[in-house]
């Protein structure tokens, strides 16, 4: 692989670089085998604000975004704005042997068809089911808007060389829905970094006073289901007479300020905390503290198929897990969670109250949840395959 590495061009909007840690994983990986990389993403709020800076090796160019507002139209304005800049900079950087572009949107594709006459080969790394995402999160059903997202979809498998797939479900709807063909698509699983993932001593004034402490630790939008969460500690708390609990939910979102607001809706304002997006040693201090980590992803035709990173971070912090029953969220977790019927907050509830009673079989939960993302579930599992990604798309003509 060392002898075809040339320059790579990475594309990512809904995050900033190197907090997306999965495009940061590929970044590395792809430099360490030996390519010139370079990232073209938006800037961060609080972090990642340089609009240039090398880290680890890795070339990472950012510009200015503001956050969609509103409706669809408000991420049309959004991901034009984004285009725009990513054409902007691509084009003073010059030629690349190959354009990895990273979804949310489906339009990097028209980055790599500029640049097709001088050989540029595109890998599509497939983050989210884009049409499957707009008919989850905006609830207007199969609208112009929406053939108008299928289209873009369908043009940027046509050009993609190579795809990559998070998992075995977005993999099949390559194949299918994308008609691509099974040698040229790799799964590429997101995986946390163990070693960032490590054990702290819990800190008892995180509980705030109370015998167990909850966790969520994730994105807040209106897919999230932040709000199943809530409702699902308001049960347990009126149905089963739990207020042995603190719950702490980490992470930030365009929800954000209206799940805080719900809480308090709930009457949760006193054992229930939001911190926004904390520094790694804080987020750290909290999993190694939490009895029971949460993913009340509700069943939609997005979740459904979708690897959750937050699933993944949780088993890797040793920690249990209450899910509802989606087809990916077993894939990934197995016996490191407990699975409620989809979108049912009563046994969500009952669940929680059932491990908080359990130690030995959070315990138990939490060693086999580690095992897997230090096993089969390792990132030295998705750097082979996308390396293998990389060879195909360079073997293409």
């Amino acid at each position: 692989m060392a002898g075809r590495a040339g320059r790579a061009l990475i594309l990512v909007e809904n995050l900033s670089v190197p907090l997306d840690r999965r495009v940061w994983q590929e970044s590395t990986a792809l430099r360490q085998a030996g390519w010139e990389v370079h990232v073209i993403c938006p800037k961060g709020t609080k972090q990642d604000t340089e609009a240039e800076i090398v880290i680890d090796g890795v070339h990472i160019h950012r510009y200015p975004l503001r956050a969609a507002t509103g409706g669809p139209l408000g991420f049309v304005q959004e991901y034009g704005s984004a285009l725009w800049h990513t054409f902007r900079i691509a084009r003073r950087l010059g030629p690349f042997h190959v354009v990895h572009g990273c979804n949310p949107p489906d339009l990097f594709f028209l980055v790599a068809l500029a640049m097709r006459w001088r050989g540029t080969r595109f890998v599509f790394d497939q983050h989210d089911l884009v049409p499957e995402l707009y008919l989850s999160r905006f609830g207007r059903g199969r609208d112009l808007l929406y053939r108008g997202v299928l289209l873009a979809e369908r043009l940027t498998y046509r050009t993609a060389d190579v795809v990559i797939a998070t998992n075995e479900s977005y993999r099949r709807i390559a194949q299918t829905r994308g008609g691509k063909r099974p040698q040229d698509v790799f799964t590429v699983r997101s995986a946390p970094v163990v070693e960032r993932f490590h054990q702290v001593p819990p800190d008892a004034s995180a509980r705030r006073g109370k015998p167990h402490l909850l966790c969520y630790l994730g994105v807040m939008g209106p897919q999230d289901g932040v709000d199943y969460a809530l409702r699902s500690l308001a049960r347990l708390r009126d149905e089963h007479g739990r207020t042995d609990w603190h719950a702490v939910f980490v992470g930030g979102g365009d929800t954000f300020d209206a799940m805080v607001a719900l809480s308090r809706e709930l009457g949760l304002g006193d054992c229930v905390e939001f911190t926004g997006r904390i520094p790694d040693e804080d987020l750290m201090r909290y999993l190694s503290t939490a009895d029971v980590c949460l993913s009340p992803d509700p069943l939609n035709p997005l979740n459904d198929v979708s690897t959750m990173n937050k699933v993944m971070e949780y088993m890797a912090m040793s920690r249990p897990i209450v899910s509802f029953e989606l087809r990916e969220a077993r894939v990934s977790a197995g016996e490191a969670a407990l699975y409620a019927p989809a979108n049912d907050e009563s046994e969500f509830a009952k669940l929680i109250a059932r491990l908080l009673d359990d130690p030995e079989e959070r315990r138990r939960m939490g060693e086999i949840g580690r095992e897997r993302v230090a096993g089969p579930l390792s990132w030295e599992h998705s750097r082979t395959a996308l390396l293998a990604a990389y060879e195909a798309a360079m073997r293409r003509r």
